[in-house]
């Protein structure tokens, strides 16, 4: 009964293993950080299966031995181990970190781009220049609200982003911290009161994404939710010029 249980984990653990590596990842973080799941588990799933099979093992062998022996040294069955571990943490180390140092995923901060100040960037005319597309998000209790500054474009828990463009968000706060979190787009940023944070994105797919806030805030903290519209370059400029100046704007259908 236990072997067959082992079988049918295993089978299963392969089974969605093939099912979900086909996904296609709707932006450049996503793509990342389900890369690195991915080879994670390519590594942890034959090591479990290994580890499952020699308990399993050892429980049928050894099971109800009267006579029980401890296990003699074998120096070079320790250092085969040993270097095994010390390599597998290798891996995970290098293959984290490759993910880690992805501008994506880990993007400059404000202090850094305005040349290393203490205490980060408090004002949005401070905010440094970027090549992309720039987006500013203030959050507060409980609600989003979101400027366009090339076009003073302003919209309420509706995020519209081009798609295939890199994409800045200047995030920051009016009262306590709040976190916007894209899952689907594998975005996750802090919002901290009167600072500024970055996170980067770059969107293949047109769509509506779901967005909210992951860090309590207070009793409305359920309900801080926006939805992030993300759709073709020439829509997204037609957009903003059909809404230049406008402090309510509403997001382009879908």
């Amino acid at each position: 009964m236990p072997s067959r249980r082992l079988v049918a984990l295993a089978l299963a653990g392969l089974g969605l293993l093939a099912s979900t590596g086909t996904a296609t990842a709707q932006s450049v973080n996503r793509d990342l950080i389900e890369g690195l799941e991915f080879q994670l588990l390519y590594v942890a799933l034959p090591l479990s299966l290994f580890v499952l099979t020699v308990l399993l093992y050892a429980t049928v062998r050894f099971y109800d031995n009267d006579d029980p022996q401890p296990t003699p040294e074998d120096p070079a069955l320790e250092i085969t181990w040993t270097a095994a571990t010390a390599i597998i943490l290798v891996f995970v180390g290098l293959a984290g970190y490759s993910v880690l140092v992805s501008p994506y995923v880990s993007p400059s901060q404000p202090a850094d781009l305005a040349g290393g100040e203490e205490g980060g960037v408090e004002s949005v005319e401070d905010l440094p220049e970027t090549d992309d597309e720039v987006v500013h998000v203030r959050g507060y209790q409980w609600g989003w609200e979101v400027t366009y500054p090339d076009a003073n474009v302003t919209t309420s828990d509706e995020i519209v982003l081009p798609a295939d463009e890199d994409v800045t968000f200047w995030l920051t706060t009016d009262d306590v911290m709040h976190s916007l979190f894209v899952s689907d787009l594998g975005v996750k940023q802090d919002a901290y009161p009167g600072e500024y944070t970055r996170a980067r994105t770059h969107v293949y797919e047109t769509g509506a994404y779901d967005a909210r806030c992951t860090e309590f805030c207070g009793a409305g903290h359920s309900r801080m939710e926006a939805t992030v519209v993300v759709v073709p370059q020439e829509e997204y400029d037609a957009w903003l010029e059909e809404n230049a100046d406008s402090e309510n704007a509403s997001a382009p259908g879908v």
